[in-house]
């Protein structure tokens, strides 16, 4: 059956759209039948096509790949947690859409796509990104840098580099150690680029190989810049101020990306994550694949379904240009359940 039914009829029946709350109701009231849990493959993207309207999947050869970007489950299971919001705040303050790109469009930074490669660094990746974003916004473009997920990947003593790690370890190694300048691989501007080059074939881009079944090793940590590059590993440090987990709130997530730029959050993979190209994504089939964690750089509405922005880290040839739309407000997959921001230190 689509999702939406349940709203469908409500919507027939009193003439009018369904509400958002009805909306979330109905799609929450979905549940995945065991039966659809060991699906993969192309028959699981021929039962996600013809089960719901929400998304489409398509599956690809390269898509193989895409499970050794994913971290361990471990990282993710404290996600699972239910939405409280604040019944006596209306969130008139909050538009019915927003766009990081749009709203500071002099931070190219937001509309930045990584390649991760074939390593568990989402959640060092995506913390560097958003951290960019937020240096960027704070200073109103006058410095616009690209923090080193790398620095972060690899020297970050509480999580487990390519293996996968907690985004708030990556905010709190930002804030007391400091992270210095990093950027796309092979990029000669900065202190500590990306060190695992993209695998595989995407369109005109460099082709530096065949990605390989297996996850990358986690590179070393260097406390030096690479050879050529004009300062010293210690005077290209930039320092966060502090960091925080945002409550398990829509209209605080929305509020605190409103005020202060885009943030880091971390879900539960399932299989058909993988094969998603359009649309707003929730979990039809499959079973769990890992934990990933995403950079959430807006919201908004299609076909009265609520959706998060989000920006992935799995090239520009995946998803909708790199992007992806996630359902809003029923904590899907854990995506509202472990979001971090920081804010910036003097500059």
């Amino acid at each position: 059956m689509k999702y939406l039914l349940l709203a469908l009829c409500v919507s027939l029946s009193t003439s009018k759209p369904p509400s958002e709350a009805e909306v979330l109701a109905a799609l929450k009231a979905q549940q995945v039948p065991p039966e659809a849990r060991s699906l993969s493959g192309e028959v699981l993207v021929k039962y996600v096509n013809e089960k719901q309207n929400l998304f489409k999947a398509e599956l690809k050869p390269a898509n193989k790949y895409l499970r050794y970007k994913v971290m361990d489950l471990k990282f993710v299971q404290q996600n699972m947690k239910p939405v409280i919001e604040d019944e006596n705040d209306p969130g008139d303050d909050i538009p019915e859409s927003f766009d990081a790109r749009t709203h500071w469009p002099n931070c190219s930074s937001i509309s930045h796509i990584p390649d991760q490669a074939n390593c568990g660094s989402c959640w060092a990746v995506s913390v560097a990104g958003a951290i960019t974003d937020r240096i960027c916004i704070a200073t109103k473009g006058r410095v616009q840098v690209k923090i080193s997920a790398t620095d972060i990947l690899s020297c970050c003593p509480l999580s487990f580099g390519c293996e996968g790690g907690y985004p708030f370890a990556a905010w709190n190694h930002f804030v007391t150690k400091g992270a210095v300048t990093g950027g796309y691989y092979g990029t000669k501007k900065s202190c500590r680029p990306y060190e695992l080059h993209p695998c595989g074939r995407h369109g005109n881009d460099t082709y530096y190989g065949e990605c390989k079944e297996k996850q990358a090793p986690t590179p070393r940590c260097k406390r030096r810049c690479r050879p050529g590059y004009k300062k010293s590993y210690t005077m290209d440090k930039i320092y966060g101020k502090n960091y925080y987990d945002i409550p398990v709130s829509v209209k605080a997530i929305q509020r605190d990306i409103m005020k202060y730029g885009p943030v880091a959050a971390s879900f539960l993979v399932f299989e058909d994550f993988y094969d998603y190209t359009s649309g707003i994504y929730k979990n039809v089939a499959g079973g769990p694949g890992g934990g990933h964690a995403v950079k959430i750089i807006g919201w908004g509405k299609e076909k009265d379904t609520p959706y998060w922005l989000i920006t992935n880290s799995w090239h520009e040839d995946w998803g909708e240009k790199g992007f992806f739309r996630m359902v809003r407000g029923i904590n899907e997959c854990g995506i509202e359940g472990a979001v971090v921001g920081g804010h910036i230190g003097d500059i």
